[in-house]
């Protein structure tokens, strides 16, 4: 039975793959800032962590060539999880993949990836394929040029999957604000990794605390 596409994602029915944040990856990347896009991809790993979405981390020739996950999501975010190692572009052709994909028991994925137009595409259309609904984060996806983002972004799309960005997958995941079990481990997670919560958050509670100040003190 399909799911609803109007359906927001939730850790009860979602699972977020992760696939290829390697060192030889994010040397490549041109179509954004590499440290802009490792930003982005910490906060969706952090996300997951935090509202105890099931992850799958993947990587590509490890040892041989791509070098170790990025230690700011595999030690900082998931220090404990096995890390997929693979030679396949398409990492569903990886048996060890599949199986731990099917483990999450989630029909609906976000995936990220580097680069977009090979590990991210190419796993989110085969995720379709086998029958699972798929979401890509495209501002924590990247690639050789803007074009090859761009038209790999509009291929996903195309296909059926729908695209989010990082902040925006923590938001659809907090739904509310009043939502106290997790409200303070957003605005942790924001603090360091959005202009919203470095700043805003900060200013917003400041001023209001300023102003009610101020208005006790005019009531006096």
């Amino acid at each position: 039975m399909a799911i609803p596409q109007s359906r927001f994602i939730t850790a009860a029915d979602t699972a977020l793959l992760l696939i290829d944040y390697q060192p030889q990856m994010l040397m490549g990347l041109r179509s954004d800032d590499p440290t802009v896009v490792l930003n982005n991809a910490q906060i969706i790993a952090k996300a997951a962590a935090l509202f105890g979405m099931p992850t799958v981390l993947t990587t590509i020739t490890a040892d041989t060539f791509a070098g170790n996950f990025v230690p700011e999501i595999a030690e900082d975010v998931f220090m404990d999880k096995i890390i997929i190692d693979r030679t396949s572009i398409n990492a569903w052709l990886d048996e060890g993949f599949v199986r731990a994909v099917e483990a999450t028991g989630r029909k609906r994925l976000v995936i990220a990836g580097l680069w977009t137009g090979a590990c991210a595409t190419f796993n989110t259309l085969e995720a379709i394929w086998r029958g699972y609904e798929a979401f890509f984060v495209a501002d924590a996806c990247g690639d050789t040029t803007p074009q090859v983002h761009e038209r790999s972004v509009e291929r996903m799309i195309q296909a059926g999957a729908v695209p989010l960005t990082a902040q925006h997958f923590v938001y659809e995941l907090q739904q509310d604000w009043a939502r106290t079990e997790t409200y303070q481990g957003v605005v942790d997670l924001l603090r360091p990794h959005s202009i919203f919560g470095n700043v805003q958050i900060p200013y917003g509670k400041w001023a209001l605390h300023g102003h009610k100040a101020e208005g006790s003190a005019a009531a006096v």
